[in-house]
């Protein structure tokens, strides 16, 4: 009867040690609890905790990889589309962690899915495509301030992908097609003015100066000697044609 009473004894002493040993990894810590209350955070190493007076709760202070899902948003200029981006997270308050928020976990999710659709939903198609990375860092600092009562700290947020309607990509690759060609006719134009007042500049100068104007006009014989196939009529001066008009015409 001794030794069995002494067996039950030794089975309730190994059994209690077991409930209240717990050992926490380097990246764990214990929130602990008191009948209920608060105590303190323990860890990592070896922790005793008293059966059935204490109780813990372990959290994990690793980064955590959160895939934000599809997100519909429609941005400032009315357009729809789909967003989905990873925020990157981890605890840096336990107990705030376990005291102020009843899931962080699922916190920290609705809160990046609801702020990914109110910073985006304020800028426009362009900005969502061609500025990244100044919205990736809108969108941190504003979960990481939010989530900061709940000891929990935001370090990057990150848009993968914005997925337009097929309709929209056609419309946008018109448009850029149209600005293409409002470029290349607004350089043709300013080439056509800057050649406009090149001519005008020589002009100028040919009318001050006659013999820049022979000169020119040789020039020109010149050029057009140099093709076989062309025809050259010599003009005759003015003042020569008006001379053989005034001559008396021969045998009166």
């Amino acid at each position: 009867m001794f030794e069995f009473g002494g067996l039950t004894l030794v089975f309730v002493v190994v059994a209690l040690l077991a409930a209240s040993l717990r050992i926490l990894r380097e990246y764990e810590r214990g929130v602990v609890f008191m009948l209920g209350r608060f105590w303190k955070v323990k860890g990592p190493g070896l922790v005793v905790i008293i059966p059935g007076i204490q109780q813990m709760v372990r959290v994990d202070l690793r980064t955590v990889v959160f895939d934000v899902p599809s997100q519909d948003v429609i941005s400032r200029d009315n357009v729809s589309v789909k967003v989905n981006a990873v925020v990157y997270f981890r605890v840096i308050d336990p107990a705030k962690s376990i005291l102020q928020v009843e899931d962080y976990l699922v916190a920290t999710s609705q809160l990046a899915q609801t702020t990914l659709r109110a910073v985006l939903g304020k800028h426009e198609l362009d900005d969502m495509l061609a500025e990244r990375e100044r919205l990736n860092q809108d969108i941190q600092q504003l979960l990481d301030t939010q989530t900061d009562a709940w000891g929990i700290k935001v370090s990057n947020v990150e848009i993968k992908h914005v997925d337009i309607d097929e309709s929209m990509v056609r419309a946008i690759a018109k448009q850029a097609e149209a600005e293409r060609e409002r470029r290349a006719k607004v350089i043709h134009a300013e080439g056509e003015l800057q050649a406009s007042e090149k001519l005008l500049a020589a002009a100028e100068i040919l009318a001050v100066k006659p013999q820049a104007m022979q000169l020119r006009y040789l020039q020109t014989l010149s050029n057009i000697a140099g093709d076989k196939t062309n025809t050259i009529v010599f003009p005759l001066p003015g003042e020569l044609m008006n001379l053989m008009a005034r001559s008396p015409k021969a045998g009166e």
